[in-house]
């Protein structure tokens, strides 16, 4: 995005001159079509948009999937493109989120391919994929944007929307009675120390509002008053069943199919798990929490233990009257139920998560051009062609997936992830000053609970794997 040619959004606020703090703002529906954009990003493109803007701080374990990513040799990935994918993950709200007034997400839009051959059914987003007909996908079409009328504008909320929202980001339709009861929260009486001030919002003040929803209880503060944010998500002890949404923790743990099994190495006296040795399908599934929208997270945790604010504008959503201030009830689902944007799912994915499906695509013979409006076809049955878009993730292999699954990795504990070295494990253990006698090899299977927990400490701790496996962080990890 070009910032300087983005017009700013204006925000009226009350602050505390004082504290210098927001007690609450009344923002405009391309403010609030923005925060609630949130929750539809993948957690990869989160942490690529904020990963080295000042302050530096991480989000658990993401950065660390995230860099790995990048570091690994692209022949430990299925294809090139699987690679490209998890650094580049696809929100399933793309369409929408392309019409925000300030659209943080400078991901590519969707490039089209087919084959040279007329007969070719196939389509792909990725150019040089090999069909299974032996077919080289790399013709590049074009699609024309969907067109959006008037009464369209506002992406998630109605256009005429007048709601407000706190400094911990509660977003409330607009009264006095809610007004009061924040000022007398803070403990003010009158006017004295309170002023009004016009907040101009920019690409800058977005990616910022974005962190500190993830780390700070009071991000409207944080992002314009340039106050001191909140440390980094990083809980030393904490009971990890607190962090997942009740009735979880019956589940059985071999809820897919095909529950994934790893080996633990652990360290008995110091209650703490120094690296694991897997196959690539538990190294999918670590690499799959980069493409898990934001919102599906905030959906599986208990919402009252984040460390920052991003749960209240999540039950704020659940609040509002989906007639009265949304779009419709879809879009409300597509805030508080995201899914996986289409080929970035797989097959027994232990976190179960849904993926949307791709729109139907059609090659026109007589006018050589793709639609995917089926209103648009022409009559004659031998005029079009339906498509069928190729998988990159699966283009190798029989079933879906990231990374190649008979490869060999290790994962430590804070989520570095390498080919499996016997010597890169038992340094890392050294480091720790672990005794080897004290070594205690253990094997687990993980499904969709583990899985869930897997998540749930990725984000909040920086010892995922002892958090999730033994229920306790390690207090001597470090990044």
């Amino acid at each position: 995005m070009d910032e300087e040619h983005v017009k700013p959004i204006r925000l009226k606020a009350l602050v505390d001159k004082e504290r210098e703090k927001v007690i609450f703002a009344e923002p405009s529906v391309e403010f609030i079509d923005v925060l609630f954009s949130f929750l539809t990003m993948p957690m990869g493109t989160i942490i690529r948009l904020i990963l080295n803007r000042p302050p530096t701080m991480g989000i658990g374990c993401m950065n660390n999937l995230y860099e790995c990513i990048e570091n690994l040799d692209v022949q430990l990935f299925r294809t090139e493109e699987c690679k490209k994918m998890l650094l580049y993950p696809r929100n399933a709200a793309a369409d929408q989120c392309r019409r925000l007034k300030l659209n943080i997400d400078e991901t590519e839009p969707l490039r089209y391919f087919l084959g040279e051959r007329s007969d070719c059914p196939h389509l792909s987003h990725y150019r040089d994929v090999i069909c299974p007909c032996g077919e080289c996908i790399n013709m590049k079409m074009f699609l024309p944007e969907k067109t959006y009328f008037a009464q369209d504008r506002g992406v998630f909320v109605k256009k005429i929307t007048r709601l407000m929202i706190s400094d911990e980001l509660r977003v409330m339709p607009p009264s006095t009675e809610e007004s009061l009861s924040l000022l007398s929260n803070l403990g003010l009486t009158d006017g004295s120390t309170t002023e009004e001030r016009n907040l101009d919002i920019g690409v800058d003040e977005v990616l910022t509002l974005l962190k500190m929803s993830l780390v700070s209880k009071t991000a409207l503060t944080g992002t314009f008053l340039k106050c001191s944010p909140t440390p980094e998500l990083d809980q030393m002890f904490f009971d990890i069943g607190k962090y997942i949404k009740s009735g979880m923790e019956e589940l059985t743990s071999d809820v897919s199919e095909k529950p994934i099994t790893i080996k633990l190495t652990v360290c008995k006296s110091k209650k703490m798990v120094g690296y694991a040795e897997t196959s690539g399908d538990f190294v999918d599934l670590l690499f799959s929490f980069l493409t898990v929208p934001l919102g599906y997270a905030v959906e599986e945790m208990h919402t009252d233990t984040w460390k920052g604010c991003i749960n209240h504008l999540y039950n704020s959503i659940r609040e509002l009257d989906a007639e009265q201030y949304l779009k419709s009830n879809e879009h409300k689902a597509m805030l508080l139920s995201p899914q996986l944007a289409p080929s970035f799912g797989y097959e027994n994915h232990p976190l179960g998560i849904e993926e949307d499906k791709h729109p139907p695509y059609y090659y026109v013979y007589a006018d050589d051009k793709l639609i995917s409006d089926e209103t648009l076809l022409p009559s004659g049955e031998d005029e079009y062609l339906a498509l069928t878009v190729l998988d990159p993730n699966s283009s190798s292999e029989d079933t879906r997936g990231f990374v190649k699954r008979a490869e060999k990795f290790m994962v430590t504990d804070n989520l570095k992830i390498t080919p499996a070295s016997s010597i890169s494990g038992l340094s890392n253990l050294t480091k720790h000053n672990v005794d080897w006698s004290d070594i205690e090899v253990r094997t687990v299977h993980v499904g969709h609970k583990e899985a869930l927990r897997l998540l749930v400490a990725s984000l909040v701790s920086k010892s995922a794997l002892t958090v999730a496996f033994l229920g306790e962080p390690n207090s001597e990890q470090s990044e």
